[in-house]
């Protein structure tokens, strides 16, 4: 029947995606809660299906889901009726997730611009802080075009 799907099979990629986000910097166990929440056709699931399908305590997940809508990929939702809640991807995660790095590039020119002032210019780690500074500033700038371009291609 269609949409049937061996389990075993999503297991092995939710844990094979997973350990991709951790070599990318991701903690491991929001990486195997996020890459298990991908592979719901809902996008949704709530603690105790995330908890037995990757045989992890509810502490565990909680903590995970945590950290995951910290860094805006994961919301919350109850369940209408249920105290119960369930942890849902973004729309557009993907989109979401780098839209929202504008305010992060944001913060760290900001930071960046205090340590050239501090540091002078002129001085080889003031130079290297500006340079990373000018770079963050071409990349918040591309990034928007980038973004641009993707909301017109899928329009």
């Amino acid at each position: 029947m269609a949409g049937e799907r061996d389990q075993a099979v999503v297991g092995e990629f939710v844990e094979r995606f997973a350990t991709v986000l951790v070599e990318a910097g991701f903690p491991r166990m929001p990486a195997r809660v996020f890459s298990a929440l991908l592979t719901a056709d809902s996008g949704r699931l709530g603690a105790a299906e995330l908890g037995e399908l990757l045989q992890v305590s509810p502490a565990a997940v909680s903590g995970a889901v945590r950290y995951l809508a910290q860094v805006e990929l994961v919301g919350r939702e109850r369940e209408p009726g249920s105290r119960r809640e369930r942890y849902r991807l973004h729309d557009h995660v993907w989109y979401e997730a780098t839209a929202n790095s504008d305010r992060t590039l944001v913060r760290w020119e900001a930071g960046l611009a205090e340590g050239v002032e501090a540091l002078g210019p002129d001085t080889p780690a003031g130079r290297r802080l500006a340079e990373s500074l000018e770079f963050f500033a071409f990349l918040r700038v591309e990034l928007a075009q980038m973004m641009e371009r993707w909301r017109a291609r899928q329009a």
